[in-house]
């Protein structure tokens, strides 16, 4: 098989970077000129408080959580009993908090926001890849994200056991039907994006197994099977194994976690999953206070 070169690159001073921006624009919409229900609060009261998870989870978005605090009020000091990526059950307590009262009120339902949809993501993620463990295939997210949070939710399906597919629509080339029509041909189009963009790879999207005949003459890294059925899967499999010059396969649409592990025993390399991202139900956590 060539070498992917498909691995999105989310190294931590990216992330860093797209963190603080999230967290200042999640709270430039929340807080405004100013939480004026906290005025309520005592300027010098202090407080302590307890985030508790109320359903069996997969950690995720603690980074975004601490964010929110140091940007409301840096004296917030937050502890930690678990790191993300931990499996984290019904009830327990997930971090203690100590500050200023008014600063833990404000803050408090932006970094409840972000660790409950983080978490969500890791956690449903968690679910589809655990079933597909003992394949060699793996799960990739996608670009259906919330607007605004695409690499914090990448990082909670990587997190959850998820790769990366591109970030964007900048990192790599995924040739689909209205390319193909524009362009004239499937290999027309791939001799134009080389020649456009020589050192990004390049996927192809087939709908069917001519298609993908077609498609594995043209050198490129990677085909999307496109809502293919299972014995067609197979035959993809079977055609790709038998063309002297295999590429990797990814099999998307409609796969739900009743036919994950059947698509995964195909042999494709990838499934591509939109739901991750799209239709996850946020964890339930909640925080309880204690007024010094």
């Amino acid at each position: 098989m060539k070498k992917s070169h498909f691995n999105a690159k989310l190294t931590a001073e990216r992330l860093a970077a797209d963190r603080d921006r999230a967290v200042a624009q999640a709270l430039a919409e929340d807080v405004g000129s100013g939480d004026v229900t906290a005025s309520l609060v005592g300027l010098a009261q202090m407080a302590e408080a307890q985030v508790i998870v109320r359903e069996t989870a997969v950690l995720c978005g603690t980074q975004w959580f601490d964010a929110v605090f140091a940007a409301v009020d840096p004296e917030v000091e937050i502890r930690w009993h678990f790191e993300d990526a931990e499996r984290i059950e019904s009830d327990q307590v997930i971090c203690e908090i100590n500050g200023p009262a008014r600063s833990i009120l404000t803050a408090e339902r932006t970094a409840l926001n972000f660790l409950q949809t983080l978490s969500g993501t890791a956690t449903l993620t968690a679910q589809y890849a655990e079933l597909i463990e003992d394949t060699k295939c793996r799960i990739l997210d996608t670009r259906k994200t919330i607007p605004g949070l695409r690499l914090a939710q990448k990082y909670a399906a990587m997190t959850g056991g998820a790769k990366n597919h591109r970030i964007g629509l900048f990192d790599a080339i995924l040739i689909k039907e209205n390319h193909i029509a524009s362009a004239g041909s499937i290999a027309e189009a791939v001799r134009s994006v080389r020649a456009q963009h020589p050192r990004l790879p390049v996927e192809i999207e087939v709908e069917s197994l001519d298609q993908m005949h077609e498609a594995l003459t043209v050198g490129v890294e990677r085909l999307l099977l496109d809502n293919f059925y299972i014995t067609d899967l197979e035959k993809a499999v079977e055609m790709n194994e038998q063309s002297g010059d295999p590429v990797e396969l990814e099999a998307s649409g409609g796969i739900e976690e009743n036919t994950l592990l059947q698509v995964a025993r195909t042999g494709v390399d990838f499934i591509s999953i939109g739901a991750l991202t799209k239709n996850l139900r946020a964890t339930d956590f909640s925080m309880r206070f204690r007024f010094a």
